[in-house]
């Protein structure tokens, strides 16, 4: 069985609490794009964990994790985040994790290209986490950058950062600032990618040898549909394919194909970073929503923005993604409200439109809010459909119509076993 978790919205859809409960079922956990501009939390009987780089599935002992070939990994973010394990109890070995050999370093100078850009840019930001994700993705398809595999070539290494230097130079020092020297850069690799080197191997050997012994496979996106570099709101996206399709080619098994796709959507929509949001709250209302949800970026920390649950962006995650059934995050968030507000359309130049749309179309389309009946219950302790007050199943009968997608999962809580199975 291969099994793609992936997010429907613009990110931050609660996708990391539902590999970990999904975890159990399957022997390998694979994240297969995306670098630390991830923030996955994870609250279960371990303690709470934001994961940046690392699979979702890396707290449970009995599951191998695998970090792809389609991801960037910031060899000093991961060696933090095994540290933050390590402290915590948890101590990753090869039997734990493997890191594909194909994965792109994210190095220090791709970092700070990131910020020197978005400071640049101004008012007319992109909204980036500033950690060096669409600098080392760019060099990646122009074939300027260094992949993890190298690091176990040292002989070869130093002569690598030094043509990468003399070209990537160019870019900086036409920001005014100074630029990398090659000793500078090799310490930093001989730190933070020895530690490494334990956990490097071919995922694709490791994957379809997992696949013949009948192993069960789940495939840990980043972000969501909407942040796609092809089929998001471009140019506010990240720069990899966050859409299951991609998930065997990112992971490592491009021959392979995808049995099921789980997608994960808020009751509710929120957004971090810059672009078109059309069914955003503004002003107390936003507020109440956003404190009621804890609504501030796992990776960032920043507010995200927030709004009523959109069915117009929501349908069409569920369509590029190839969603077969749902996972509904946060349904108790909405506990406090008299009634309900859902994004049931869009309104662009004075035209009602029901499928979403690109391009400047989307920067000038107004919500059209229809209200739904408030349950004003405490929920969280929910475990059956049979539990649930009447208002809020209809809300999530209503979703699961408008999106035209079975919900399997509802979660009522941040916790493993906080959900129920809605059939």
């Amino acid at each position: 069985m291969l099994t793609a978790v992936v997010g429907i919205n613009w990110g931050d859809e609660g996708k990391g609490r539902m590999v970990d409960l999904l975890s159990r079922e399957y022997q390998v956990i694979c994240r297969y794009q995306g670098g630390n501009n991830a923030g996955h939390t994870v609250i279960n009987d371990k303690g709470k964990f934001v994961l940046n780089l690392l699979p979702s599935g890396i707290l449970r002992d009995d599951v191998l994790n695998i970090m792809g070939g389609g991801m960037v990994i910031d060899p000093q973010h991961l060696c933090g985040e095994i540290a933050m394990l390590a402290d915590k109890g948890i101590i990753l070995s090869p039997n734990t994790l493997k890191i594909s050999d194909k994965a792109f370093i994210c190095l220090p100078y791709h970092v700070a290209q990131d910020i020197l850009e978005e400071e640049r840019l101004g008012d007319k930001k992109y909204g980036s986490t500033r950690r060096g994700i669409a600098p080392v993705y760019s060099d990646k398809y122009r074939k300027k950058g260094l992949r993890i595999g190298d690091l176990l070539s040292p002989n070869t290494l130093r002569q690598k950062v030094e043509g990468l230097l003399k070209w990537k130079n160019i870019a900086i020092e036409g920001y005014n600032a100074p630029p990398y020297e090659v000793d500078s850069i090799m310490e930093w690799l001989q730190k933070f990618g020895s530690p490494l080197l334990e956990f490097v191997a071919d995922t694709t050997n490791i994957l379809e040898q997992a696949q013949k012994a009948g192993k069960s496979v789940l495939f840990e996106a980043q972000l969501g549909a909407l942040r796609d570099i092809d089929y998001g709101i471009y140019p506010y996206t990240t720069s990899s394919q966050t859409l299951a399709a991609y998930a065997p080619i990112g992971a490592g098994i491009p021959g392979r194909k995808l049995d099921n796709v789980m997608g994960v959507m808020k009751a509710f929509s929120s957004c971090v970073g810059e672009g078109p949001f059309t069914a955003e709250m503004f002003g107390e209302e936003a507020d109440a929503l956003r404190n009621a949800g804890l609504e501030f970026g796992a990776a960032t920390g920043r507010p995200r923005r927030v709004g009523g649950f959109d069915v117009v962006a929501s349908r069409y995650g569920v369509q590029v993604q190839g969603a077969d059934q749902l996972a509904l995050t946060k349904l108790d968030i909405l506990s406090y409200m008299d009634k309900i507000p859902v994004c049931v359309a869009y309104e662009i130049d004075g035209v009602r439109v029901d499928d979403f749309p690109t391009g400047d179309a989307l920067e000038r389309a107004k919500p059209v809010i229809e209200y739904l009946e408030g349950f004003r219950q405490d929920i969280s302790g929910c475990r059956s459909v049979e539990e649930l007050p009447a208002a809020a199943l209809r809300y999530v009968q209503y979703i699961e119509k408008a999106v035209g997608c079975p919900i399997k999962y509802v979660s009522v809580g941040p916790e493993r076993d906080d959900y129920f199975l809605l059939r």
